[in-house]
């Protein structure tokens, strides 16, 4: 590392953050603090969703799966594609029907208030812990830089420096600086994999791909192992993968609250669908880094390395490998992207504690001036509680990006469950609705922390869908045929998908 380096990753973060003040316009309701006034480019939309869901995850820990096994992790995009539009075709009708400012708002007009709050609290605790995660993700190449200056820091300290910089641009801008620095990251990371893959193959005497082959390490479809114990799994992922995909994009706030700032149905649709695409190729390309790192180390533990843990091996690569300057660019690019991340997160934990918590319960009018107010010391309180979230994770042996996934699936299951629940079980009531997700939640949670090795964690979503469906059914049972709730009954029928589309 060179000091040239370090002015770059300063420049670079500065400039991120003017980017988003300066393309954010001026707020002046909760409606252009949160949903851009519903007037954000489809396309704009669909790289920040990208940008958001893979971040610094996908930039240091995807070539670390494919160095330490194969690339059977790319299935996971295949299915995807097939959750995103499930989403596109089924869900976000009933988004657009309303004008709905969350993703919970649906569960307000079909069951009540109560479940939607549980709902909204379910996400906001496991949208903290899974993007603490991320944070940490983001501390480790900025640690790799430190300790190479001898400037030994905490990981607390690396991700206080940077949740304070995220705070800032998504406190003044909303949602439209979270768009578009998105958008700018994920072209930097994008491009930086790209040089990278290049500087590596051109110091390499072999052809990597061949080698890997020899390893075993191209496979792609994984047909022979256990999809309950194998991650990735052909079954596993494309079932697991689907069922992820359809609750991460369809019931979590964090991409619901961008497609909702979309223009119309039609554009949120392209855009929930086109960032299957994207991403297949985004992971395709980290990937194959990979794969030619395990070339370059000539398939060297990482023991033998000298690294404490997988994530290292890239940001390892960046620092020595890379010209100076170059270097700091791509690690400017994993800082920047795990900003992107987080100050997505603050925006959505911020519309969802207002518009699922806050005013559902005080039931408060406020005027414009007061929503934005408030609605900016929510994004500021989030941000704090945030650096906390993330000073949480201290390693961990597996690539880290299982781990986030890991804990996403937590209640993504039990989420995604209960809008199906609304969907299919008419009769189905609040409190059905509400004993069916707890009782999935606490299923999947125990998995998580005692059963981790019985149950991979691809398929959290789908035993928490499962769970709510059955358990919910049963639970309607006990209620007179076609009677559903009292407040369903008081609200525009969220079934008709006819209806919700035209009304859109």
């Amino acid at each position: 590392m060179q000091p040239l380096d370090l002015v770059v990753i300063a420049a670079y973060l500065l400039c991120s953050a003017w980017v988003g003040l300066r393309l954010s316009g001026k707020q002046h309701n909760v409606r252009d603090y949160f949903l851009g006034s519903r007037q954000l480019p489809w396309w704009a939309v669909c790289l920040s969703v990208v940008a958001t869901e893979t971040s610094a995850l996908t930039v240091i820990s995807v070539p670390a799966v494919a160095y330490i096994g194969d690339i059977t992790f790319l299935q996971l995009a295949i299915g995807y594609l097939i959750g995103r539009i499930i989403v596109a075709f089924v869900l976000l009708p009933r988004y657009y029907n309303g004008e709905m400012a969350t993703a919970y708002a649906y569960f307000g007009l079909r069951f009540g208030r109560g479940m939607q709050s549980t709902a909204s609290v379910a996400f906001l605790f496991t949208r903290l812990l899974a993007d603490g995660v991320r944070l940490f993700a983001a501390a480790i190449p900025m640690k790799v830089i430190l300790d190479s200056y001898g400037l030994e820091m905490s990981y607390f300290t690396i991700i206080a420096g940077l949740g304070v910089v995220t705070i800032l641009y998504t406190f003044i801008g909303g949602i439209r600086a979270v768009v578009w620095v998105d958008v700018l990251q994920m072209a930097l990371y994008a491009a930086g994999a790209v040089i990278a893959l290049g500087f590596i193959t051109s110091s390499l005497d072999v052809n990597f791909l061949s080698v890997a082959a020899e390893e075993g390490k191209t496979r792609f479809l994984d047909l022979t192992s256990n999809p309950f114990a194998a991650p990735y799994a052909t079954v596993t992922a494309l079932v697991a993968g689907a069922l992820l995909s359809t609750a991460s994009h369809g019931a979590d706030q964090i991409v619901v609250q961008r497609l909702l700032g979309c223009r119309s149905l039609r554009d949120a649709q392209k855009a929930v669908i086109g960032s299957a695409v994207v991403v297949f190729f985004q992971f395709a390309l980290f990937l194959t880094v990979g794969l030619a790192l395990f070339s370059y180390y000539e398939g060297a533990s990482i023991e033998q390395l000298g690294l404490d843990q997988n994530d290292e091996i890239f940001p390892t690569y960046i620092i020595e490998g890379l010209p100076a300057g170059l270097s700091g660019l791509l690690l400017a690019g994993m800082m920047a992207s795990a900003m992107s991340t987080l100050s997505s997160s603050l925006s959505a934990l911020s519309s969802s504690t207002m518009a699922d918590l806050y005013q559902k319960f005080t039931r408060r009018s406020l005027s414009e001036a007061q929503g934005l107010r408030l609605g900016r010391i929510f994004t500021l309180g989030w941000g704090l509680v945030f650096i906390g979230a993330g000073a949480l994770f201290t390693g961990t042996d597996n690539p880290v990006i299982e781990l986030g996934l890991s804990v996403a699936g937590l209640t993504y299951g039990g989420l995604l469950g209960a809008f199906f629940l609304g969907l299919w079980v008419r009769r189905a009531r609040q409190l059905d609705a509400v004993i069916a997700f707890t009782a999935a939640v606490v299923t999947t949670v125990w998995l998580f922390v005692f059963q981790p090795e019985v149950v991979e964690f691809t398929w959290y979503t789908g035993i928490g869908l499962a769970i709510v469906l059955v358990v919910g059914y049963l639970l309607s049972r006990r209620h007179r045929d076609g009677a559903p709730g009292a407040d369903a009954a008081r609200a525009p029928d969220p079934h008709s998908t006819e209806e919700a589309q035209d009304h859109a």
